[in-house]
Protein backbone atom coordinates (compact mmCIF):
# COMPACT_ATOMS: atom_id res chain seq x y z
CA UNK A 1 0.00 0.00 0.00
CA UNK A 2 3.01 2.32 -0.23
CA UNK A 3 1.85 3.94 -3.50
CA UNK A 4 -1.94 3.71 -3.04
CA UNK A 5 -3.94 6.92 -2.86
CA UNK A 6 -7.48 8.13 -3.25
CA UNK A 7 -8.82 9.29 -6.59
CA UNK A 8 -9.50 12.97 -5.89
CA UNK A 9 -9.17 16.10 -7.97
CA UNK A 10 -6.15 18.12 -6.78
CA UNK A 11 -7.70 21.27 -5.36
CA UNK A 12 -6.98 23.20 -2.21
CA UNK A 13 -10.44 22.40 -0.84
CA UNK A 14 -9.86 18.66 -1.30
CA UNK A 15 -6.43 19.10 0.29
CA UNK A 16 -8.01 20.55 3.44
CA UNK A 17 -10.62 17.77 3.52
CA UNK A 18 -8.01 15.02 3.18
CA UNK A 19 -5.82 16.66 5.82
CA UNK A 20 -8.80 16.71 8.20
CA UNK A 21 -9.44 13.02 7.57
CA UNK A 22 -5.76 12.27 8.08
CA UNK A 23 -5.76 14.13 11.40
CA UNK A 24 -8.85 12.20 12.52
CA UNK A 25 -7.31 8.88 11.48
CA UNK A 26 -4.10 9.64 13.39
CA UNK A 27 -6.08 10.65 16.49
CA UNK A 28 -8.20 7.50 16.25
CA UNK A 29 -5.10 5.36 15.81
CA UNK A 30 -3.54 6.88 18.93
CA UNK A 31 -6.69 6.31 21.01
CA UNK A 32 -7.15 2.74 19.77
CA UNK A 33 -3.48 2.01 20.46
CA UNK A 34 -3.89 3.19 24.05
CA UNK A 35 -7.07 1.13 24.35
CA UNK A 36 -5.29 -2.00 23.12
CA UNK A 37 -2.45 -1.43 25.58
CA UNK A 38 -4.91 -1.05 28.49
CA UNK A 39 -6.85 -4.15 27.43
CA UNK A 40 -3.67 -6.21 27.04
CA UNK A 41 -2.55 -5.16 30.51
CA UNK A 42 -5.89 -6.27 31.98
CA UNK A 43 -5.74 -9.43 29.84
CA UNK A 44 -2.37 -10.39 31.33
CA UNK A 45 -3.70 -9.76 34.84
CA UNK A 46 -6.73 -11.97 34.19
CA UNK A 47 -4.52 -14.68 32.69
CA UNK A 48 -2.39 -14.82 35.82
CA UNK A 49 -5.53 -14.90 38.00
CA UNK A 50 -6.96 -17.75 35.93
CA UNK A 51 -3.78 -19.73 36.42
CA UNK A 52 -3.92 -19.16 40.18
CA UNK A 53 -7.66 -20.02 40.28
CA UNK A 54 -7.11 -23.27 38.37
CA UNK A 55 -4.31 -24.31 40.69
CA UNK A 56 -6.47 -23.42 43.69
CA UNK A 57 -9.39 -25.33 42.17
CA UNK A 58 -7.22 -28.41 41.75
CA UNK A 59 -6.12 -28.33 45.38
CA UNK A 60 -9.65 -27.76 46.67
CA UNK A 61 -11.13 -30.55 44.55
CA UNK A 62 -8.44 -32.90 45.81
CA UNK A 63 -9.31 -32.04 49.40
CA UNK A 64 -13.01 -32.34 48.59
CA UNK A 65 -12.53 -35.83 47.14
CA UNK A 66 -10.66 -36.99 50.25
CA UNK A 67 -13.25 -35.38 52.51
CA UNK A 68 -16.11 -37.09 50.65
CA UNK A 69 -14.30 -40.41 50.96
CA UNK A 70 -14.05 -39.87 54.73
CA UNK A 71 -17.77 -39.07 54.91
CA UNK A 72 -18.66 -42.20 52.97
CA UNK A 73 -16.45 -44.24 55.29
CA UNK A 74 -17.85 -42.83 58.53
CA UNK A 75 -21.47 -42.12 57.61
CA UNK A 76 -22.14 -44.13 54.51
CA UNK A 77 -24.07 -42.80 51.52
CA UNK A 78 -25.81 -39.60 52.63
CA UNK A 79 -26.90 -38.35 49.22
CA UNK A 80 -30.59 -39.06 49.90
CA UNK A 81 -30.37 -37.26 53.26
CA UNK A 82 -28.82 -34.23 51.59
CA UNK A 83 -31.60 -34.11 49.01
CA UNK A 84 -34.27 -34.31 51.70
CA UNK A 85 -32.61 -31.67 53.89
CA UNK A 86 -32.34 -29.04 51.16
CA UNK A 87 -35.30 -26.63 51.18
CA UNK A 88 -33.80 -23.67 49.36
CA UNK A 89 -30.65 -22.77 47.50
CA UNK A 90 -27.66 -22.12 49.71
CA UNK A 91 -25.65 -20.49 46.92
CA UNK A 92 -26.90 -17.72 44.67
CA UNK A 93 -24.83 -16.20 41.89
CA UNK A 94 -25.12 -12.47 41.25
CA UNK A 95 -23.71 -10.48 38.36
CA UNK A 96 -22.19 -7.05 38.05
CA UNK A 97 -20.45 -5.19 35.26
CA UNK A 98 -17.04 -3.60 35.02
CA UNK A 99 -16.02 -1.10 32.37
CA UNK A 100 -12.46 -1.45 31.08
CA UNK A 101 -11.62 1.12 28.39
CA UNK A 102 -15.14 1.00 27.01
CA UNK A 103 -15.43 -2.80 27.21
CA UNK A 104 -18.08 -4.14 29.57
CA UNK A 105 -16.87 -7.22 31.44
CA UNK A 106 -19.39 -9.28 33.43
CA UNK A 107 -18.34 -10.38 36.89
CA UNK A 108 -19.99 -13.13 38.94
CA UNK A 109 -20.13 -13.12 42.73
CA UNK A 110 -21.41 -15.77 45.15
CA UNK A 111 -24.03 -14.98 47.77
CA UNK A 112 -24.10 -17.79 50.34
CA UNK A 113 -26.77 -18.38 52.96
CA UNK A 114 -24.88 -20.04 55.84
CA UNK A 115 -27.89 -20.31 58.14
CA UNK A 116 -29.58 -23.10 56.18
CA UNK A 117 -29.00 -26.65 57.45
CA UNK A 118 -25.98 -26.17 59.67
CA UNK A 119 -27.06 -28.78 62.24
CA UNK A 120 -28.90 -31.27 60.07
CA UNK A 121 -26.00 -33.73 59.96
CA UNK A 122 -24.48 -33.33 63.42
CA UNK A 123 -25.65 -36.77 64.54
CA UNK A 124 -25.08 -38.57 61.28
CA UNK A 125 -22.97 -41.77 61.31
CA UNK A 126 -20.39 -42.87 63.85
CA UNK A 127 -17.00 -41.58 64.90
CA UNK A 128 -17.63 -37.88 64.44
CA UNK A 129 -19.52 -38.49 61.21
CA UNK A 130 -21.43 -35.22 61.57
CA UNK A 131 -18.18 -33.26 61.82
CA UNK A 132 -16.87 -34.98 58.69
CA UNK A 133 -20.03 -34.08 56.83
CA UNK A 134 -19.78 -30.45 57.94
CA UNK A 135 -16.11 -30.34 56.94
CA UNK A 136 -16.92 -31.83 53.54
CA UNK A 137 -19.69 -29.29 53.11
CA UNK A 138 -17.36 -26.36 53.80
CA UNK A 139 -14.74 -27.69 51.40
CA UNK A 140 -17.29 -28.09 48.61
CA UNK A 141 -18.60 -24.60 49.39
CA UNK A 142 -15.10 -23.24 48.82
CA UNK A 143 -14.95 -25.27 45.61
CA UNK A 144 -18.19 -23.69 44.38
CA UNK A 145 -16.92 -20.19 45.22
CA UNK A 146 -13.65 -20.87 43.41
CA UNK A 147 -15.55 -22.29 40.44
CA UNK A 148 -17.71 -19.17 40.17
CA UNK A 149 -14.58 -17.00 40.40
CA UNK A 150 -12.95 -19.08 37.67
CA UNK A 151 -16.08 -18.78 35.50
CA UNK A 152 -16.03 -15.00 35.92
CA UNK A 153 -12.36 -14.79 34.96
CA UNK A 154 -12.81 -17.14 32.03
CA UNK A 155 -15.74 -15.12 30.67
CA UNK A 156 -13.74 -11.90 30.92
CA UNK A 157 -10.80 -13.69 29.27
CA UNK A 158 -12.91 -14.71 26.24
CA UNK A 159 -14.47 -11.25 25.85
CA UNK A 160 -11.13 -9.46 26.13
CA UNK A 161 -9.52 -11.86 23.66
CA UNK A 162 -12.18 -11.07 21.03
CA UNK A 163 -12.10 -7.31 21.68
CA UNK A 164 -8.28 -7.16 21.58
CA UNK A 165 -8.21 -9.06 18.29
CA UNK A 166 -10.86 -6.79 16.75
CA UNK A 167 -9.23 -3.58 18.02
CA UNK A 168 -5.79 -4.74 16.88
CA UNK A 169 -7.19 -5.29 13.38
CA UNK A 170 -8.53 -1.75 13.40
CA UNK A 171 -5.20 -0.36 14.59
CA UNK A 172 -3.33 -2.27 11.88
CA UNK A 173 -5.82 -1.13 9.23
CA UNK A 174 -5.36 2.49 10.26
CA UNK A 175 -1.59 2.22 10.58
CA UNK A 176 -0.80 0.24 7.42
CA UNK A 177 -3.67 1.06 5.03
CA UNK A 178 -5.72 4.19 5.72
CA UNK A 179 -3.08 6.57 7.12
CA UNK A 180 -0.47 5.80 4.38
CA UNK A 181 -3.22 6.12 1.75
CA UNK A 182 -4.25 9.55 3.06
CA UNK A 183 -0.61 10.64 3.37
CA UNK A 184 0.01 9.62 -0.24
CA UNK A 185 -3.12 11.52 -1.27
CA UNK A 186 -1.92 14.66 0.53
CA UNK A 187 1.50 14.34 -1.12
CA UNK A 188 -0.12 13.86 -4.52
CA UNK A 189 -2.36 16.92 -4.13
CA UNK A 190 0.57 19.04 -2.91
CA UNK A 191 2.74 17.95 -5.84
CA UNK A 192 -0.07 18.65 -8.31
CA UNK A 193 -0.76 22.06 -6.78
CA UNK A 194 2.95 22.90 -6.90
CA UNK A 195 3.05 21.84 -10.54
CA UNK A 196 0.00 23.99 -11.28
CA UNK A 197 1.65 26.93 -9.52
CA UNK A 198 4.81 26.46 -11.57
CA UNK A 199 2.77 26.25 -14.77
CA UNK A 200 0.84 29.38 -13.82
CA UNK A 201 4.07 31.21 -12.97
CA UNK A 202 5.59 30.15 -16.30
CA UNK A 203 2.45 31.22 -18.18
CA UNK A 204 2.39 34.60 -16.46
CA UNK A 205 6.08 35.04 -17.16
CA UNK A 206 5.55 34.25 -20.85
CA UNK A 207 2.57 36.62 -21.02
CA UNK A 208 4.55 39.35 -19.29
CA UNK A 209 7.48 38.78 -21.64
CA UNK A 210 5.22 38.98 -24.70
CA UNK A 211 3.63 42.16 -23.41
CA UNK A 212 7.07 43.62 -22.81
CA UNK A 213 8.21 42.67 -26.34
CA UNK A 214 5.05 44.11 -27.82
CA UNK A 215 5.62 47.32 -25.90
CA UNK A 216 9.25 47.50 -27.07
CA UNK A 217 8.19 46.91 -30.66
CA UNK A 218 5.49 49.55 -30.38
CA UNK A 219 8.01 51.96 -28.88
CA UNK A 220 10.46 51.20 -31.70
CA UNK A 221 7.79 51.81 -34.31
CA UNK A 222 6.82 55.07 -32.66
CA UNK A 223 10.45 56.19 -32.58
CA UNK A 224 10.89 55.35 -36.25
CA UNK A 225 7.68 57.15 -37.14
CA UNK A 226 8.76 60.19 -35.15
CA UNK A 227 12.17 60.14 -36.83
CA UNK A 228 10.57 59.85 -40.27
CA UNK A 229 8.23 62.75 -39.57
CA UNK A 230 11.15 64.81 -38.30
CA UNK A 231 13.14 64.14 -41.48
CA UNK A 232 10.20 65.14 -43.65
CA UNK A 233 9.83 68.38 -41.72
CA UNK A 234 13.53 69.20 -42.14
CA UNK A 235 13.35 68.45 -45.89
CA UNK A 236 10.42 70.81 -46.27
CA UNK A 237 12.29 73.56 -44.46
CA UNK A 238 15.44 73.13 -46.48
CA UNK A 239 13.68 72.97 -49.85
CA UNK A 240 13.66 76.41 -51.69
CA UNK A 241 10.80 77.37 -53.83
CA UNK A 242 11.73 78.64 -57.38
CA UNK A 243 11.73 82.41 -57.83
CA UNK A 244 8.65 83.77 -59.42
CA UNK A 245 9.32 86.44 -62.08
CA UNK A 246 6.51 88.84 -62.79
Amino acid sequence: MSGARENVFPTRQNLQLVKGRLKGAQTGHSLLKKKVDALKKRFRTITSKIDEAKRKMGRIMQLAAFSLAEVNYSAGDISYQVQEAVSQATFRVGTKQENVSGVVLPSFEVKRDKSDGNGDFNLTGLGRGGQQVQKCREIYAKAVETLVELASLQTAFVILDEVIAMTSRRVNALEHILIPKLENTVSYINSELDEMDREEFYRLKKVQGKKQRDAEEEEEKRKKQDAHESEQSEDMLQTKDPDIVF
